[in-house]
């Protein structure tokens, strides 16, 4: 898959837990870690905006496109 998920990154930088950001985002904690280590196929855009509301961060901050071609 070409989208490379940096959600990990960000929290890191926001010091903030998979659980405390699943609650806050209001999502299971298995759902975030999904979404996190990239095995998800899709993400809401509602989901995707909780998220950066919580991070205070763009979407391109937590997602990113990579061409595999090229690499």
């Amino acid at each position: 898959m070409g989208i490379i998920v940096n959600l990990d990154m960000m929290m890191a930088k926001r010091k903030i837990t998979l659980g405390e950001l699943s609650a806050k985002v209001n999502i299971t904690p298995a759902n975030m870690s999904n979404l996190k280590t990239g095995k998800a196929k899709a993400i809401r855009f509602s989901t995707l905006e909780a998220i950066c509301k919580v991070l205070d961060c763009q979407p391109g901050d937590i997602l990113e496109y990579t061409d595999e071609l090229n690499e």
